[in-house]
């Protein structure tokens, strides 16, 4: 819970009797590694905050192949907008890739907070900015460069993720095939 409120006080936008109040209304929640947060084809209904642990957002291409779009953190919210808003089942799972811990708030009561909070829109926005920018720079690092140097930057950037997340699911982030990472792994720890 003291995350979540350190989270919550993030630019000081929120006062703290209103980090108080919107704090009781997230569940807590341990998933064990492997397990869904949210399901493939469910309508989103809550935001995610990452305690502990590592969650990914994947989805499966046309010929049935999972593929990881996206990693979330610990200390970071995330919550499947498209699929809330347009109440459509989402295209996109969330699973935990290792032992995690994550509260979540459903939609519906974060809107009526939004009502009686003036400043949680704002800060809402610059949550869902600060997440958006990361994922742009992600996008960038991830769409040009051969293999190694995505995964030499993926490693800079997230060090503790490539040693915490499966191979796979990294492999799979990167749009190389396992095999390929392994090359590259291998020829890293001989130098």
């Amino acid at each position: 819970m003291d995350k979540l409120k350190s989270a919550l006080a993030f630019g000081g936008i929120l006062a703290r009797e209103d980090i108080d109040a919107l704090s009781l209304n997230f569940r807590h929640r341990k998933v064990k590694a492997g397990e869904y947060v949210q399901e493939l084809h469910e309508v989103a209904s809550d935001i995610i905050f990452i305690s502990n642990g590592i969650l990914r957002i994947f989805g499966i291409d046309g010929d049935g192949n999972d593929i990881t779009k996206h990693f979330v953190r610990e200390n970071q919210f995330f919550a499947n907008l498209e699929s809330y808003y347009s109440k459509l089942p989402a295209t996109e799972a969330i699973q935990s890739v290792v032992a995690s811990e994550v509260y979540t708030i459903n939609f519906l009561t974060f809107e009526r907070y939004l009502k009686e909070i003036p400043n949680l829109f704002i800060f809402f926005k610059s949550v869902s900015e600060a997440t958006l920018l990361s994922k742009i720079k992600d996008n960038d690092f991830l769409n040009f460069g051969d293999a190694k140097t995505k995964y030499l930057e993926l490693l800079k950037r997230y060090p503790s993720l490539v040693q915490q997340v499966p191979q796979q699911y990294i492999a799979s982030y990167l749009k190389i095939t396992p095999q390929s990472l392994s090359r590259i792994r291998k020829e890293l720890s001989h130098n």
